[in-house]
């Protein structure tokens, strides 16, 4: 590793500490894998690195010092290859904006915030947005180990992306925890035409055969930018339901299946 991915290793380590819960110790953060990582409330939610200034329309990815009252708080990641969307997945959910133009791809880790209700629970997601380059590979894996939910993107128009997502996983199954909620996520579902490289169908046989959920989505629209982020929620909020509840149930393929089809027929779009 460069001297320079070193200190940004460090860095972000560090920094990863201090976002957790204050009353975490030492031994709470070297969990073994078979470890469940467990919910608990969200700190010091400080950038990291790595912000994207775009060149047009004056959007800049600000770090979310949200004071809204939450009950409890999961870690999100958004992972997959360089320039798949992930930034823009993010800023579409959180500002309900759309980043075009040209924009300097993430340099580590960034992550935002947001507060959602799922019935009556106040659910705080902090969302960790992660750079897809592989010089950075070794500073993401460090952050796999305490996610509650991954959303492993791929670009609809980009066959390599497509690809590399098999490699994606064979990385979640060795740094995250057995438990964590899986997403796959083909994103600029707004192409059509040539554009497109990889369809539906595609995504979907990859999804069963990893047994993960599978939708697409539109940072640039919003398609089912909302429903990705909301399934995610609900799907942790029912397992963490399920340690005092044995009765609760909740399956989020089926919820993503009919929430997608239910904006079909009416014509919305999830966003």
């Amino acid at each position: 590793m460069a001297d320079g991915q070193r200190i940004i290793h460090r860095r972000l380590s560090r920094d990863y500490s201090d976002s957790s819960d204050d009353s975490d110790d030492n031994s709470s953060q070297k969990t073994t894998k078979n470890a469940p990582a467990t919910a608990h409330p969200v700190t010091n939610a400080n950038q990291v690195t790595g912000t994207k200034v775009p060149e047009k329309n004056g959007l800049v990815l600000k770090p979310s010092l949200s004071l809204e009252p939450y009950d409890v708080a999961f870690k999100v990641m958004l992972v997959g290859d360089s320039g798949v969307g992930k930034t823009c997945l993010l800023v579409r959910y959180k500002d309900g904006a759309f980043l075009s133009g040209v924009f300097i791809s993430t340099v580590g880790i960034d992550y935002r915030n947001k507060v959602v209700n799922v019935d009556d629970t106040k659910v705080k997601l902090q969302i960790w947005d992660t750079a897809g380059q592989e010089r950075f590979r070794s500073v993401t894996h460090a952050y796999y180990r305490d996610a509650h939910a991954l959303l492993l993107l791929y670009d609809v128009t980009n066959k390599t992306s497509f690809d590399n997502t098999r490699a994606w996983l064979g990385e979640i199954n060795e740094y995250a925890q057995d438990d964590v909620v899986i997403m796959l996520i083909g994103n600029k579902a707004d192409a059509s035409g040539s554009d497109r490289v990889v369809q539906y169908e595609d995504g979907e046989r990859l999804a069963k055969e990893y047994g993960v959920t599978f939708m697409e989505t539109s940072a640039k629209t919003g398609t089912n930018v909302e429903l990705a982020f909301m399934a995610v929620a609900r799907e942790l909020k029912y397992r963490q339901s399920c340690q005092a509840d044995q009765d609760s149930k909740f399956n989020v393929k089926e919820y993503v299946r009919q929430e997608s089809t239910k904006s079909r027929s009416s014509g919305t779009c999830c966003g």
